[in-house]
């Protein structure tokens, strides 16, 4: 069997779609780059939030209009739009072949060859996929350390799309890295809906520490980035961690959606300001080069100018390397769907749009002080790629003055730096 492949959303989401192509290549069948030509074409879903459903049934609907040309056989749907609406979606797109839950992964060839809707309850436990392929740069992967969220956010429909929080056997993990290891990958990033929890399930607390320091006990491995940690679980001894090796990128993502505790308890997320703000500040103080990346929300029902405006200062107070500013969108099924206070469209633009300018201030004063600078870099391509400060595919991208190996991780000099355009010079 030929089969190509569509994977949308998040990183996690990808290393689904990279765990059940490996199987099906395992099994024998190919994987072709370009659809045409497919026995199957997959759409591996993304259901988060609206513009992720708007984008996953545009690509439903291109795949399907290419079954209908006879560029390809068939068409299967998966990922978390199926988990989300389930047989809504062969409702509203019958030409669809089948459509199978994230569950149904596990078994793709079986499923494969099945028709309609195929579901299954999710697994309870995450183990090391059987097989693993990247579909990113042969030199950087992303490894799934758990999956699931017990946080229960009041906006967010993961719990119901991924289930509660599965953290995988940390001997799996480390055997897992050292493949990746082995096969040439030198920029491991761990993720999770909350990389901070990991462990919580399986040992009766969070080991993320105590997991980093098995894997850099593997020479193999060359560099490790924490991605999605949750702000009071990022502890000293991560800080300290971090400080200790350059194996270890000094660069986390933490999403914290808003700083107005007014807003952050009816997001019901399990801080306050005070307890962001100190870890933000323990975070500068032990780990002195660090880069923070983060999302925030704007425009939450019964945000107020006041929390807006502390929203804004508090942007401006501790300068985000990289930061992503998101409306509200009223998602169904959510606690937050039907708060009062719901914020008009154009107030929401607006707060965002100020937030932005706010962020791009921050990031000219980021730039004066990195001209003249060396930073570590890893190169994607000849002339292109990224600092530790950018994580792969959700930051920004530099571009070096000559052609550097891809793959290849080298100290660089910043000689121009206009907003998130950089040009690195490097040193060898």
């Amino acid at each position: 069997m030929k089969f190509s492949l569509i994977s949308l959303g998040c990183p996690k989401n990808l290393t689904n779609s990279e765990e059940f192509s490996a199987r099906l290549i395992a099994q024998g069948h190919e994987l072709l780059l370009q659809p045409q030509g497919a026995d199957v074409l997959i759409v591996n879903t993304c259901g988060f939030i609206a513009s992720a459903v708007e984008e996953a049934e545009n690509a439903i609907a291109e795949a399907l209009e290419l079954k209908k040309q006879g560029q390809v056989k068939k068409v299967a749907v998966t990922g978390c739009l199926v988990q989300r609406y389930k047989e809504k979606i062969l409702q509203k797109f019958p030409d669809i072949d089948v459509v199978f839950s994230i569950a149904g992964q596990e078994r793709i060839e079986d499923t494969l060859q099945k028709s309609g809707f195929i579901s299954a309850e999710l697994p309870k436990t995450l183990y090391l996929p059987e097989y693993k392929m990247s579909l990113t740069a042969p030199h950087t992967a992303y490894l799934k350390v758990a999956d699931g969220c017990n946080n229960r956010c009041a906006y967010c429909t993961i719990p119901f799309l991924r289930g509660n929080y599965r953290s995988k056997p940390m001997e799996d993990i480390l055997r897992e890295a050292d493949l990746m290891a082995q096969n040439g990958v030198k920029e491991i990033s761990l993720i999770a809906q909350d990389t901070t929890s990991y462990g919580q399930d399986l040992y009766g607390r969070p080991q993320l520490a105590e997991l980093l320091e098995k894997l850099l006990q593997n020479r193999r491995i060359k560099r490790l980035r924490i991605m999605y940690g949750y702000p009071h679980r990022v502890t000293p001894q991560l800080a300290d961690l971090m400080a200790a090796t350059p194996r270890i990128f000094h660069y986390i993502d933490i999403p914290l959606q808003h700083i107005a505790d007014p807003v952050l308890r009816r997001m019901n997320r399990h801080c306050d300001g005070a307890q962001i703000r100190a870890t933000l500040d323990m975070l500068k103080k032990r780990v002195k080069d660090i880069s923070l990346r983060t999302n925030f929300i704007v425009g939450f029902p019964g945000e107020t100018e006041a929390d807006f405006k502390e929203l804004l200062a508090f942007v401006d107070q501790y300068e985000f390397d990289n930061l992503g500013v998101f409306e509200y969108f009223r998602e169904e099924g959510t606690a937050a769907y039907g708060l009062p206070g719901q914020v008009p469209a154009e107030v929401k633009k607006e707060r965002r749009l100020r937030l932005e300018e706010a962020q791009s201030r921050v990031i000219d004063r980021i730039n004066q002080r990195l001209l003249g600078t060396t930073l570590e870099a890893i190169a994607d391509g000849d002339t292109f790629g990224r600092t530790y400060k950018d994580a792969p595919d959700i930051d920004g991208q530099v571009t070096f003055t000559r052609p550097v190996r891809p793959g290849r991780i080298f100290g660089a000099k910043v000689v121009q730096a206009h907003g998130y355009q950089r040009t690195l010079e490097p040193l060898k």
